[in-house]
């Protein structure tokens, strides 16, 4: 394993939505870089393969059970990372991608999904900056999608969430930038090759012959391209998609 952390300095990465794909795909990354990993998610059991696929690989990880909806759990959470190695990095990884007919979307829908998708962000965003002021530097990340930037139909209930997700991300970004936390707001604007997805493609009639989907450890690579960027040229938005997708 290749570690490009300075010589003598350790720091933890925390992701919050730490899935089997994208967010799994960034714990690996900077595993790989030294970083000791927190990772997070509702059934913190099914961490069990990540965690051993990177000790194995020689880094170090935690894997926890964690409803970033819940204030004291999230708290809880940035301390145990930060307390690890000081806390350098944190991403937020939650999806809670659902399509339904306006008139079939119930105020609990409507809820659960801004919930996950945006009120969490803000509880994560402002834990980590917590941590992150007193050592002087950080990077905080947000995963959006094409919802962030344009509401579809049906998908009042997502592209709400992460819209507001987007705001919360430019605001934290406007407020820290000057403090030396990088805020980012990530759009992945395709689908990401899942079983999940490959599933759903099939369903509505393609092929997944001519659909290009995004590798996860391609995503992964740009939040950490992201982190190592000089800051006098800091981005705070970005969109990824394959060459071949429309948009």
């Amino acid at each position: 394993m290749v570690n490009h952390l300075e010589k003598g300095r350790s720091a933890s990465v925390a992701v919050v939505g730490a899935g089997d794909y994208i967010g799994g795909a960034i714990a690996r990354r900077f595993a790989r870089e030294g970083y000791h990993v927190f990772a997070g998610r509702r059934n913190g059991e099914k961490l069990a393969p990540l965690v051993g696929e990177i000790e194995a690989a020689g880094g170090t990880c935690t894997g926890l059970t964690l409803d970033a909806r819940q204030e004291d759990a999230v708290t809880d959470f940035m301390r145990q990372a930060d307390e690890a190695a000081p806390l350098e990095v944190v991403v937020f990884n939650i999806g809670a991608n659902v399509n339904f007919p306006l008139l079939d979307t119930t105020e609990r829908v409507f809820r659960k999904v801004w919930e996950l998708a945006c009120y969490a962000g803000f509880l994560t965003g402002r834990e980590a900056a917590r941590r992150m002021l007193p050592h002087g530097r950080g990077s905080i990340f947000f995963t959006g999608a094409t919802a962030s930037m344009r509401g579809g139909s049906g998908y009042t209930a997502f592209a709400g969430a992460k819209f507001g997700l987007r705001a919360v991300a430019q605001s934290m970004a406007r407020e820290l930038g000057p403090k030396n936390i990088h805020v980012a707001h990530l759009v992945i604007d395709s689908g990401v090759d899942t079983e999940w997805v490959r599933q759903r493609v099939v369903a509505q009639g393609g092929s997944l012959e001519d659909r290009v989907l995004m590798n996860p450890a391609s995503i992964a690579e740009t939040y950490w391209q992201l982190h190592r960027q000089p800051r006098d040229a800091w981005t705070h938005e970005l969109d990824l998609r394959p060459y071949r997708e429309t948009w």
